[in-house]
């Protein structure tokens, strides 16, 4: 199985930093960002990335944000994104699972994020950075295999080829606890709480590619399947995503709906309990 280089590590990161062509963008919290980023990083306020109405604020944004997200990142295809954020990539993971649904591959997470970064001793600053005047820049072109829409997700639950990996809690999973009209999972899913996927001891990094393969192993999912992955509101899952491609899993979407809608469906199927 071949690596992809959705990550790059802050060894990596700090030689390119003078690079005129690479866009660093942060999408931790402002105050941690006011106080300590990656120098030269633009903050991106992780809500831009969302639909955010009821009843799955997960969704895409409308087709004018996601135009006004790539005039912000001034995309074009010398450009280089990494982004990263401060809490383990969830944030980050969803940035660059958007432009890949952009068709705008030439994007990487910074693995451990800005914990990472830090803790081992690279640059930081404190000085904001301000985004030129946002240009308006055309969506080239969507890729409609990064993302699974409900009726996708339906008319799959019964292929033996597209496997579900749920990324969300064990309770949530179980539907003991819900944040939907009903708790459960969607039917045949497999479980993967998205904080076993990271390594605390390694400053919120994946954990290394062996282990991450053993969970997945263990659950019968593998690379020659599509993997569609959700959570609540397709932010864990994006970290999923992120965690699927670093394997060189290659058919990998993103439910953006996840729970939030399904759930809040009430004619769709659902499964409760196991593990």
């Amino acid at each position: 199985m071949s690596h992809n280089p959705i990550l790059i590590e802050p060894e990596e990161l700090e030689p390119l930093l003078d690079d005129d062509k690479l866009l660093l963008v942060d999408l931790g919290k402002p105050e941690s960002y006011s106080q300590i980023h990656v120098p030269g990083a633009i903050h991106l306020d992780y809500p831009l990335l969302l639909a955010g109405t009821k009843p799955a604020p997960g969704l895409l944004p409308s087709e004018e944000r996601l135009t006004h997200l790539a005039g912000m990142l001034k995309l074009d295809p010398t450009s280089r994104v990494v982004a990263y954020d401060d809490e383990g990539g969830g944030r980050a993971a969803r940035l660059a699972w958007t432009l890949h649904y952009l068709g705008y591959q030439r994007v990487q997470v910074l693995n451990g994020g800005i914990h990472a970064w830090n803790n081992e001793g690279h640059p930081v600053s404190e000085d904001p950075v301000f985004p030129d005047d946002t240009q308006t820049l055309p969506v080239i072109s969507h890729d409609p295999t990064v993302l699974a829409t409900r009726d996708y997700v339906l008319e799959h639950l019964n292929d033996d080829e597209v496997v579900l990996l749920d990324a969300r809690t064990p309770e949530e999973y179980a539907g003991t606890k819900a944040y939907a009209a009903r708790g459960g999972h969607i039917p045949g899913a497999k479980n993967i709480n998205w904080q076993d996927t990271m390594d605390p001891d390694r400053n919120l990094r994946l954990k290394g590619a062996s282990q991450l393969q053993n969970m997945l192993t263990l659950r019968q999912i593998d690379s020659q399947q599509e993997v569609i992955t959700y959570c609540q509101t397709h932010h864990r899952s994006a970290h999923a995503w992120m965690m699927l491609k670093s394997l060189g899993f290659t058919r990998v979407r993103g439910y953006a709906g996840s729970w939030s809608e399904w759930g809040n469906d009430l004619t769709l199927p659902i499964e409760q309990g196991g593990s």
